[in-house]
């Protein structure tokens, strides 16, 4: 998720402390359009 948002390297160099909170907050963004998407797949229709 890291490498699709754009800010994996800093998270290689630097680990997960050095990203931003926009860059966190993004990716919590995404992670939960990945699971509103997969619960969708899940079940259809509702």
């Amino acid at each position: 998720m890291a490498k699709d948002l754009g800010f994996y390297e800093t998270v290689q160099r630097e680990g997960w402390g050095g990203i931003t909170t926009r860059d966190a907050g993004n990716m919590v963004k995404r992670a939960i359009q990945l699971a509103e998407e997969a619960l969708a797949k899940q079940n259809p229709g509702k």
